[in-house]
């Protein structure tokens, strides 16, 4: 187990108990998610954006149009928080207070950089692509060097990071126990539907595996 160092911000504070610092366990939250939080101050004013991610090794990716204020503002070398929740199920109790949520999140604080290395620039947008849907950047034609040099991409190191996470029943009042209320979990998962034919698809073209086999994620 390799744990990344604590720091004051992500020591957690309240339940303790939950917060998990082992690198795999992180990894592992923020490979299965698919749109993370990205928090940071511009003019003294805070601004929150989702976006879609990617990672490799202990580098997280953001990328996007050059015209971006996220990506412009982070440029700078100011502050983020990046954020990924995982939504595993509704924890219903016995009274409304001691209702809750299963849960696994990641919390990461740094300053991002820009990838100017061509060979970096290129692995982070296959790891952009391979994120969504693993298997889809083999069934792609190859970026031009256009789309390349429009697309800005940002790394944020995993140096400054921590998760927390919520299994289990709900916790009621000891008293609560004897009540005649149900109490218990919902599990939630994400999954895909029926994919939906682009209309300019050409004729005799198959479903990709990469499509019809999407999944996310295992049973929690």
């Amino acid at each position: 187990m390799t744990l990344i160092p604590k720091t004051d911000r992500t020591t957690l504070k309240r339940a303790p108990q939950r917060g998990e610092y082992d690198r795999a366990t992180i990894h592992a939250i923020l490979d299965e998610g698919l749109v993370c939080q990205v928090a940071f101050v511009v003019e003294g004013k805070p601004v929150v954006i989702p976006t879609a991610y990617g990672r490799v090794g202990d580098r997280l990716y953001l990328h996007g149009s050059p015209a971006s204020r996220m990506l412009k503002s982070l440029q700078k070398g100011i502050d983020v928080c990046v954020t990924v929740t995982l939504l595993d199920g509704l924890v219903l109790a016995r009274s409304a207070f001691h209702h809750s949520m299963n849960y696994r999140s990641v919390v990461v604080f740094g300053e991002a950089e820009l990838v100017s290395d061509p060979v970096e620039k290129v692995a982070a947008l296959k790891a952009f692509t391979e994120h969504v849907v693993p298997g889809r950047w083999d069934d792609l034609r190859p970026m031009t060097d256009k789309e390349i040099k429009g697309t800005t991409v940002l790394a944020l190191p995993l140096v400054e990071a921590s998760a927390k996470i919520r299994t289990g029943p709900p916790v009621d009042d000891p008293v609560d126990y004897e009540l005649s209320i149900w109490a218990g979990v919902l599990p939630l998962r994400l999954q895909a539907g029926t994919a939906v034919v682009d209309p300019k698809l050409g004729d005799g073209i198959e479903l990709p595996g990469a499509i019809a086999h999407w999944r996310r994620g295992s049973e929690h």
